[in-house]
């Protein structure tokens, strides 16, 4: 057990086994549905998700944890005189950062980092993979919270869309309702960019034209990749997932991990979304 103890929160879909390989401690955010409201990753899963928005006819509503929530994870550790290093979802996309930073403020000054991802899903994973790292070597809190700030602008996230539906209905992405009813023709790429989400592209015709594009753009520059690890996250499509995955490998990369997103992610970005995250050198 390192001196840091590592957290993030349930939009970092990092799956189960690197959760516990690493210990990372998850935060959950809401999915909330009508007058039920959820924990996510603990009371929904995301096929029961896409099943309640198929039956509703309507998105869930999501939210972020408390500072009650995160003051009650960090209390145990900070007892244990353990630090905390918290990698977060984008403060550009939810209030999870600014409540994590108000909980870190009601403990000793210096105990607690709260790092903004500027990213989502395992573009979160990869600075938590580095991060981890760092801990197992005993690195400091300080150190592995200059380490992570420094490559937080090197990780590059993409995906393609299959319906724009969700990220509409969700408010999700702006400049989408020029081309809203041409969804059965233009499959768009979303790319994050300063820690949003924005419409990078549109590919007429079928979806793997749009993956295809999005992945030749991605690897265009090799000698710029950090080819250690790649992710392939999706929502409801693992086959697509593995292709991708056997892609990547033929490219180079010595690690390309699969992630199913989770419900507050697939509840904007909806079913069958693929992603690919890296890291630049």
């Amino acid at each position: 057990m390192g001196q840091v103890k590592l957290f993030a929160d349930s939009t970092c879909d990092l799956g189960a086994e690197l959760i516990e390989r690493y210990e990372i401690s998850i935060v959950p955010l809401y999915v909330v549905f009508e007058d039920r409201t959820y924990k996510d990753g603990v009371d929904i899963v995301p096929s029961e998700l896409f099943r309640l928005v198929e039956a509703k006819g309507t998105l869930p509503k999501t939210a972020a944890p408390s500072p009650a929530d995160f003051m009650e994870k960090f209390a145990p550790y900070i007892e244990q005189g353990r630090d905390i290093l918290y990698i977060s979802l984008s403060s550009e996309l939810s209030s999870t950062n600014q409540n994590a930073r108000i909980a870190a403020g009601q403990f000793p000054e210096g105990r607690i980092s709260v790092i903004d991802s500027r990213n989502l899903t395992t573009g979160i994973g990869l600075l938590l993979l580095r991060a981890a790292r760092l801990a197992e070597q005993g690195a400091s809190l300080a150190a592995i919270t200059e380490e992570v700030n420094a490559l937080r602008g090197k990780v590059e996230t993409q995906f393609v869309i299959d319906t724009l539906d969700y990220l509409h209905k969700g408010g999700r992405m702006s400049g989408l309702a020029s081309f809203i009813g041409s969804l059965l023709k233009i499959r768009p790429i979303v790319k994050v960019t300063d820690g949003k989400l924005g419409l990078h592209a549109k590919v007429r015709g079928k979806r793997e034209k749009a993956i295809d594009q999005m992945l030749s753009e991605m690897l265009a520059d090799r000698d710029a990749i950090d080819p250690e690890t790649a992710f392939v996250a999706h929502a409801a499509d693992p086959e697509t997932a593995v292709e991708i995955r056997e892609l990547l490998l033929q490219k180079g990369f010595r690690h390309v991990l699969l992630a199913e997103a989770g419900c507050v992610i697939s509840s904007h970005c909806g079913p069958r979304t693929v992603g690919v995250i890296l890291m630049r050198r």
